[in-house]
């Protein structure tokens, strides 16, 4: 099968061998796989998890696709099924033709959905799932401020908190205030025009999917017994321990991305693609070079 590989720092096409699932497993024919450009540099995609070197990494952990064939002792799963999900960061992704994964990894494609927009949901939706519901128990009521709110997380928190009683602020640049205000968000701030904390005081609860100085300034803004939590790559060797506490990376989760499937389908969740390549321009996707529509979304593969 055709796969796109890191080798020696690069993305690259290649003919391997197309993956058996073992024990436990199923194998997924991808028919649409999302981007996430700073996978690339994540710990998992150069170690193995006895913190060996992992060589060759398939990267895209996020995909819809079709059941093709099980492993020894699955069920409740038909080859067949169409299905979305994200797999461990440790396995081969899915920017190639088949990928195994673990059936808690998956649930039901919603039938509305392309497969293109079922696979620009699973990282994003569950990072936003976990980090407002799971870590920080955001409450109807509660004041949010959102950091990169035309993200491809923050378009899901801003959805999600709304869903769930909050006040959402979120800062953006200037050309995506009006889509990000059509998400749900009360208070948009153009980040390139005015310091936030110059605008947002008091707030409950920051999520921040940008990091660096806009992290730090951050803290500022809290209420006393306020809450922050970040998913900004360089936040994960930092030493600050305030920073250590409130940073956290998704985890696959059946039940959660059964449930975003249920919203997505009744229409209460959107998802948004901003563009969609071909396998062998994956390596442009993954370096920013792919052009884009919108500004705002995903970037997903087409297999």
């Amino acid at each position: 099968m055709r796969a796109i590989q890191l080798i020696d720092a690069q993305l690259t096409g290649a003919d391997v061998a197309k993956p058996v699932p073992g024990k436990g497993e199923i194998l997924i024919q991808v028919r649409a796989a999302g981007v996430t450009p700073t996978e690339l540099a994540w710990y998992p995609t150069s170690h193995q998890k006895d913190g060996s070197v992992r060589t060759r990494a398939v990267p895209g952990h996020e995909f819809s696709g079709t059941v093709v064939q099980l492993g020894a002792g699955v069920e409740g799963i038909l080859p067949g099924d169409e299905v979305f999900g994200m797999s461990d960061w440790f396995l081969d992704g899915a920017t190639a033709e088949y990928c195994v994964t673990a059936p808690s990894s998956i649930a039901p494609k919603p039938a509305r959905l392309t497969h293109a927009e079922a696979a620009a949901v699973p990282i994003g939706a569950l990072t936003a799932w976990q980090g407002l519901l799971d870590r920080a128990k955001l409450q109807a009521g509660e004041r949010l401020l959102v950091h990169g709110g035309a993200g491809a997380v923050g378009v899901f928190v801003i959805q999600l908190a709304r869903l769930h009683g909050a006040e959402v602020i979120a800062t953006t640049a200037a050309r995506t205030m009006g889509f990000v205000s059509s998400l749900g968000a009360q208070q948009v701030i153009d980040y390139r025009a005015q310091p936030f904390e110059q605008a947002v005081r008091d707030v409950d609860l920051v999520f921040d999917a940008v990091g660096g100085e806009t992290l730090q300034r951050s803290w500022q803004v809290l209420k006393p017994g306020g809450r922050l939590v970040t998913i900004a790559a360089d936040s994960e060797g930092t030493t600050d321990q305030r920073v250590k506490d409130a940073f956290f990376i998704v985890e696959p989760n059946q039940q959660q991305l059964r449930e975003v499937g249920d919203l997505l389908q009744a229409g209460k969740l959107r998802v948004f693609v901003d563009a969609e390549v071909p396998l062998n321009e994956a390596p442009a996707a993954y370096t920013g070079k792919t052009p884009r529509m919108h500004g705002y979304g995903k970037v997903v593969i087409i297999i």
